[in-house]
């Protein structure tokens, strides 16, 4: 029985397995790098230990290092969360071999679907459709431009161990073919270490949709439902919803049938989920699978009232699921939008900074799973993401309207945040009307992008200017003041002139 976890993570998703352990009475354990060292993480586990300094690759992805904590801590399990060591089979492996308990699958499941080559055959046995493509690509360029032409341009370079859109390239003239698979390969083996890469067809305006899957130690595989992932920037997720107002009920059930026989293909524990593209036709075909618990698994909770982390820890107890397919059902709609401290004016370009003030959204269907807080320096070693902000309603018309009160609601000043970007997400009628596909933010770019209508700079204008319009109806602010005196003067000087950025 599990009874103390160390968390192999930090921000968010790291505050969020530590509130399923805090309610299951299960012990935490955080580890931080030196930067991290007061993140929301380390304060909220029941200990927290230094990995490492700042670099990822010295701290987070210190397999010895975490591993010599877990003992020293007297952790019997180990959660890797999502990015980092999350889908490295050799974690896994040597996690088990430590005499731990590894929340997830086991080390072949991963390096099964970790290769998408290898898990595209698999799938291809499962029964599962996949997209026209190639085996592993050479360096023979004669050999590749047959094989681009016999796909059919255009199409896409992928690498084979990558994801989040390293090592991918679209190719739609046979003249660029050859350079972009040299300069797929080069970044793919800067990234993972593998230069590895395979061609597939590039669907047209297609939809990503994935399932999330559960599967226990005894057999069971359950599925719960889908989600709609096509809301992108640079192959990165920032939007996402379930149900899908795209796909039909026959196209839903047909997609969860495969996933359940993508899972049980690998013999797969733990959560995970499948992917798929599906084209303007509804044809689906199998993408990849991820072997950990996904960014946007919230909406997923919202909808069936399943706690995903919990559920992990209970199938590495080796616990058999507690319900059947027949069992869950899905309730209402859910939207996860992805908070980044990053500048849109800017190529949305990472931020660094000290937040200064935050005010989160409240109200019914309102989560929000973040780890900043006022005074909090963010730094420039990790992925941008800050919070997650899920809204949940009973149909996606009060879902939109009640994501576009929660965002308006949504205040972060001393560092750029991606929040206004968001928010005209939600204004757009092709997103309003559920009417999108993964080009979405580059047909809508125009809208999207256009300038921010006040700055950090302008707000302390606006402030000043109250402040000088004060000064010269000083007689009447006297009088104001000396019955209010009591009151933040700031405060009312912003209610007055319409300005209240506390």
């Amino acid at each position: 029985m599990i009874r103390k976890i160390l968390v192999a993570n930090r921000g968010e998703i790291a505050v969020r397995i530590i509130r399923s352990c805090r309610e299951s009475n299960i012990q935490s354990v955080a580890i931080y790098s030196e930067p991290d060292r007061t993140s929301m993480h380390v304060r909220y586990a029941d200990e927290a230990y230094l990995v490492g300094p700042g670099p990822s690759g010295q701290s987070y992805l210190n397999i010895s290092k975490i591993l010599e904590i877990a003992k020293k801590s007297g952790a019997d399990a180990i959660h890797p969360g999502y990015g980092f060591l999350s889908e490295n089979a050799e974690f896994a492996r040597k996690v088990r071999e430590a005499g731990l308990v590894f929340i997830g699958p086991q080390a072949d499941a991963i390096l099964a679907m970790g290769d998408k080559m290898q898990a595209r055959e698999l799938m291809i046995k499962a029964g599962v459709p996949v997209v026209p493509g190639s085996e592993r690509l050479n360096d023979d360029e004669d050999k590749i431009k047959k094989t681009a032409e016999e796909i059919g341009y255009p199409v896409m370079i992928k690498a084979s161990a990558g994801g989040g859109g390293k090592g991918m390239r679209l190719v739609s003239k046979p003249n660029e073919i050859f350079q972009a698979v040299k300069r797929a390969k080069s970044e793919a083996l800067n990234a993972f270490g593998d230069d590895s890469v395979y061609m597939e067809k590039y669907l047209k305006s297609p939809h990503h949709i994935e399932v999330q899957i559960l599967g226990d130690e005894h057999g069971n595989v359950v599925h719960l439902f889908e989600r709609e992932c096509s809301v992108q920037r640079r192959h990165q997720k920032v939007v996402e919803e379930t149900p899908s107002p795209f796909i039909t009920e026959e196209v839903r059930k047909a997609m969860t049938v495969r996933a359940v026989a993508a899972a049980k293909s690998v013999n797969y524990t733990g959560a995970g989920t499948v992917e798929f593209l599906v084209d303007a036709d509804m044809n689906f075909y199998f993408l990849e699978m991820n072997t950990r618990l996904q960014v946007e698994h919230p909406i997923t909770e919202r909808t069936t009232g399943i706690d995903l982390v919990k559920a992990q820890i209970s199938i590495a107890n080796g616990e058999p699921l507690p319900f059947e397919q027949k069992d869950i059902k899905k309730s209402g709609h859910a939207i996860e939008c992805r908070i980044y401290a990053e500048d849109p004016q800017n190529n949305f370009m990472p931020g660094a900074g000290r937040v200064l003030h935050i005010t989160e959204p409240l109200g019914l269907g309102v989560r929000t799973d973040g780890y900043i807080y006022e005074g909090y320096e963010i730094t420039v070693f990790y992925d941008p993401l800050i919070s997650k902000l899920i809204i949940w309603a009973q149909n996606r018309d009060e879902a939109v309207a009640r994501m576009k009160r929660a965002l308006y609601e949504y205040k972060i000043t001393g560092v750029k945040t991606n929040i206004q970007f968001l928010e005209r997400i939600m204004n757009t009628t092709d997103f309003i009307n559920g009417e999108y596909d993964t080009h979405f933010i580059e047909k809508n770019e125009e809208y999207l992008m256009k300038g921010e209508p006040c700055t950090l700079e302008c707000e302390d204008l606006a402030m000043i200017m109250a402040y000088v319009e004060h000064q010269s109806h000083s007689d009447k602010r006297l009088r104001f003041s000396l019955n209010h005196h009591q009151k933040s003067n700031w405060k009312e000087y912003g209610r007055l002139y319409r300005i209240n950025p506390f």
